[in-house]
């Protein structure tokens, strides 16, 4: 390659960086963009009670963005998360009103820590199911968890008969009061929901970046040959992305239950969306194999703040939905225009060095 067709590229390699840097931060480019276009016509968006409000509801979209994205980094979907947090609420509810009936003329009732504890697990077996599911039965991940879907939010429905189970305080005399504390109490002025994923959130990243499982996830969802033939356990790694999944979505099914007091069996309908979409939007690539649980926390913040600042301004819940869907569809594309100018740019430099 001669040097004048090599000092031509470089303005073009230098210009594509420039780019994909933008493209990169495209998560903090929209964060910044939805909050000074809801202070400007939003009422009252910047005030405290409505700060408060939006950050419960982003972290809601966070806890399940975080198990969403270990999920997609394998190369995998989770649809079923919305109808796990809609059951793990009934589970949670009918655990505190009803207890276990143990048919013996003797009916088990445990405290709030142990119907969390509980509460959890259901989100983890049924995770695990999917797991199951996606690598013993060889059923793709789409298909394993829209079956999965309609059978958690029908057993939700079954539950109950389709009816909410209200007035969750528990009885004192039973030791099961103190649900409320989790949807409305705060830790040093801070709800206590954003704490929790404060902590999450925290252990996850850890997880992603210094622990051996969490680097292979990355490794699976980069190649799945190639990790199975340097050893990795790809059925156990994808075991544990979709427990883990389980695991989160049953924290939202306990938060929204305790926000309420009441749980309702369609709780949670549509969260896998915001769910997709924030991790999507947080950059993690939907062909697998890349994603940080950093850009999908923002993500997170970015559509929870779009949908509450959307009901400010009395937008409609079905453009509500076409704008998410937009959001998804462009947050997509533009992680492929990344990926083939991450390559563009690649090359250039290696030209400009040789």
């Amino acid at each position: 390659m001669t040097s004048a067709t090599a000092t031509a590229k470089v303005p073009s390699a230098d210009g594509g960086s420039v780019l994909l840097t933008l493209m990169k931060a495209r998560t903090f480019i929209a964060l910044f963009a939805v909050i000074i276009f809801f202070s400007i016509f939003a009422p009252n968006f910047l005030s405290t009670s409505n700060m408060i409000l939006m950050s419960k509801h982003a972290a809601q979209n966070a806890f399940l963005a975080i198990g969403m994205t270990f999920v997609i980094i394998t190369g995998g979907i989770d649809l079923s998360v919305g109808s796990i947090v809609g059951l793990c609420g009934m589970v949670a509810g009918g655990l505190i009103l009803h207890g276990i009936d143990l048919q013996i003329g003797y009916t088990m009732y445990f405290n709030i820590f142990e119907v969390a504890i509980l509460t959890m697990f259901v989100g983890v077996v049924i995770g695990a199911i999917n797991g199951l599911l996606i690598t013993k039965l060889n059923v793709a991940p789409f298909i394993a968890t829209l079956g999965t879907l309609y059978v958690a939010r029908g057993m939700a429905l079954l539950y109950s008969n389709g009816q909410t189970l209200p007035n969750l305080n528990g009885r004192e005399e039973l030791g099961n009061q103190g649900f409320s504390y989790l949807g409305s109490g705060t830790i040093f002025g801070l709800p206590v929901s954003v704490c929790i994923l404060i902590v999450v959130a925290l252990a996850a990243a850890y997880f992603a970046r210094f622990v051996p499982l969490g680097r292979q996830i990355f490794a699976v969802g980069g190649n799945e040959r190639a990790a199975r033939m340097s050893g990795i356990r790809v059925n156990r790694v994808k075991m544990f992305v979709y427990m883990f999944s389980g695991f989160s979505a049953a924290i939202v099914g306990l938060i929204i239950s305790s926000e309420l007091m009441a749980s309702h069996p369609l709780n949670g309908t549509n969260l896998e969306l915001n769910a997709i979409a924030a991790a999507v939007l947080g950059g993690t690539s939907m062909s697998g194999g890349r994603g940080t649980i950093g850009g999908t926390i923002i993500g997170a913040f970015v559509i929870g703040i779009l949908s509450d600042g959307l009901v400010m301004m009395g937008v409609s819940s079905f453009w509500q939905m076409v704008i998410k869907g937009i959001v998804i569809i462009v947050a997509v594309v533009v992680d492929q225009a990344q990926r083939r100018l991450q390559q563009r740019v690649t090359l250039m430099q290696l030209a400009k060095k040789g």
